[in-house]
């Protein structure tokens, strides 16, 4: 599975959820989440999403994930459909 399909699953359930999800760039900060996920219950995510065999962190991406965990951000770093699942059902 390509890690696109993993995107447009995601995208997919935060619709479901009532919520909205952008894709996340940031001009002159490498390593920055994939996306960014709003929910209805006011809660905002900072979500990587990597293909299920081989998508590991980069040393950018892991230094991304600990700024925003420090600042008491919420990140979910998934790699496959049931993960997000999973991730969707812990947000009821």
């Amino acid at each position: 599975m390509l890690e696109k399909e993993i995107e447009n699953h995601f995208v997919w359930t935060v619709e479901r959820m009532g919520g909205k999800s952008w894709k996340f760039t940031s001009p002159g900060k490498s390593g920055v989440a994939d996306r960014i996920a709003c929910l209805p219950d006011g809660s905002t995510w900072f979500v990587e999403l990597k293909r299920p065999k081989g998508g590991v962190l980069a040393p950018l991406q892991a230094e991304f994930r600990s700024e925003v965990t420090w600042l008491k951000q919420k990140y979910a770093l998934l790699h496959t459909k049931e993960l997000i699942d999973e991730w969707a059902e812990g947000q009821k």
